[in-house]
């Protein structure tokens, strides 16, 4: 590939190299690679079900060994609220209150979030400022007809000189409203750790933000802090990062030449949430609890929620000893041959680790295995269409382990991996507990532990050109693929994303 001296300072100032962006280039010509999915991991083969008396073990157990660590809840947050409020945009380019009536728009659409937004309107958060705001900049507001509330309303929650909204953060849209104040989801995460990772009165999260926006988080805190740490009894530290520079990837045109913006520079994206791996590796701690900014519960859910996160820790911990115990049984040596086999046993059983058996090397293969991050991850049993979620999958060399697979992963195009696919009971929540350090106490390379072949191309566009995008293997994806894992079922009620504005007019999202 030709760089000119110009390309390669570009290329060097984000702290990658010439070898990095052909490698990335080559992986354009090489396509997508489908994983080998071979069985759907279901209740019982792959999938465990935690009955009430164990639950209540695991859950006793976290709380009496979770002092013994540094626990910090981990929360990518750096997605805007943009995509939240699509529907509302389309909605306020379209409709025009002079000539078109709501009933109308809303039948041709025949978009349910949108029907719903406007039949409970009144419910979300942000309802009451935004009607006061509407009303100060349209005197008349009164005397106006119902559609034409409505389409004022939709420009005052969007645009500039209104709440401007969709131009936040995810994390510090209003999510909530209480009879004394409105919370956001970066609040309701707090409340939410205080729960389960506080040890010895102090709660540690960590949020991924995007650079420009640490200010307005930083801001949110000094807003709500002191009505959090009053509430919950907790004392929290509160740290950022930003996703690295180094983690962007360069885009191609559809012949695979770099892609130049309009100022002839190369473009390089953001490496999708996967790159966030590099940001957990950074963190300082024995134990993370992993969740999505917009999956959250209003205060009076969420114990429900916090005792499943105990449970998924409960889990981690008990299984996390007994592989200390292992390995530290592995490096005295002269294991006996029922002990190697008690191993085996475990390592095909609990962690559903597979490979035949390495002769000589049987002992090291042993310890190669074990000696890996573990995570536990909950599972919600899908209740729609089939798609991303647990399989068992059998990488290049044989081996099979359990593996978070989203749908565009699959090869939909082979009937025997199509029909595989159909057979997922349950999708993944972004419910994860990780063991990031070995029986030394030594932190793993998480960087190590990546499949890069499960990076992913996309076709995006800029300035009006087509391009294609690379995103590293995703986070809990190929990034976690060479982890030990334990997959959970968990309620559905612990899941409770917002993806649209509509969503929360959910129960979930309505304090009793």
């Amino acid at each position: 590939m030709n760089f000119n001296e110009k390309d390669i300072l570009q290329i060097e100032k984000k702290g990658i190299s010439k070898d990095e962006v052909e490698d990335q280039i080559a992986i354009f010509k090489r396509g997508n690679l489908k994983v080998n999915i071979t069985e759907a991991a279901t209740e019982g083969k792959g999938i465990s079900r935690i009955e009430a008396t164990e639950k209540h073990e695991l859950i006793d157990f976290y709380n009496s060994e979770k002092s013994k660590y540094s626990i910090l809840k981990f929360v990518p947050a750096s997605g805007a609220a943009s995509r939240m409020f699509k529907a509302l945009h389309n909605f306020s380019e379209e409709f025009d209150p002079e000539n078109d009536e709501l009933r109308d728009y809303l039948d041709k659409k025949g978009d349910a979030d949108l029907q719903r937004f406007f039949d409970h309107v009144d419910k979300l958060p942000f309802y009451k400022h935004a009607v006061n705001k509407a009303k100060k900049s349209h005197p008349d507001y009164e005397d106006l007809s119902h559609d034409h509330h409505h389409s004022i309303l939709v420009h005052t929650i969007l645009d500039q000189d209104g709440l401007y909204l969709s131009n936040l953060p995810k994390g510090l849209v209003p999510f909530h409203k209480y009879d004394t104040h409105i919370s956001t989801a970066f609040e309701e995460h707090l409340f939410e750790a205080a729960k389960y990772i506080t040890v010895d009165g102090v709660a540690r999260v960590h949020f991924t933000v995007a650079e420009g926006d640490r200010e307005k988080f930083e801001a949110e805190w000094n807003d709500v802090g002191e009505r959090v740490e009053k509430s919950t009894g907790v004392k929290f530290e509160i740290h950022y990062s930003y996703q690295d520079p180094k983690t962007d990837t360069i885009a191609v045109t559809g012949e695979f030449e770099p892609f130049r913006t309009e100022e002839d520079t190369l473009f390089f994206r953001p490496g999708g949430h996967g790159a966030l791996i590099e940001n957990m590796n950074q963190l300082d701690a024995d134990i993370v609890f992993v969740k999505n900014i917009d999956n959250v519960v209003t205060e009076d859910k969420v114990q429900q929620v916090a005792d499943h996160k105990k449970l998924l820790g409960g889990k981690l911990l008990k299984v996390q000893t007994k592989v200390y115990e292992y390995l530290e049984a592995l490096d005295k040596g002269n294991v006996s041959h029922e002990k190697l086999d008690e191993i085996q046993t475990f390592l095909n059983d609990e962690l559903f680790v597979k490979s035949g058996s390495d002769g000589d090397m049987f002992v090291e293969n042993l310890k190669h295995k074990l000696r890996r991050p573990l995570r536990v991850c909950g599972m919600v049993k899908n209740e729609g269409e089939p798609g991303g979620g647990p399989f068992l999958v059998k990488d290049s060399d044989g081996n099979t382990s359990l593996q978070i697979i989203e749908g565009a992963q699959i090869d939909n195009n082979n009937p025997e991996q199509a029909k595989t696919a159909r057979e997922a009971t349950h999708f993944n929540p972004v419910d994860i507990v990780c063991g990031l350090k070995d029986h030394k106490g030594e932190a793993y390379d998480l960087n190590e532990y990546v499949d890069e072949d499960m990076s992913f191309i996309a076709d995006k566009t800029k300035d009006g050109k087509e391009l294609k995008a690379l995103e590293r293997p995703g986070l809990w994806n190929g990034g976690m693929a060479r982890w030990n894992t334990i997959f959970v079922e968990v309620p559905v009620e612990t899941f409770n994303p917002v993806k649209t504005v509509s969503d929360l007019l959910k129960d979930s999202h309505q304090p009793a």
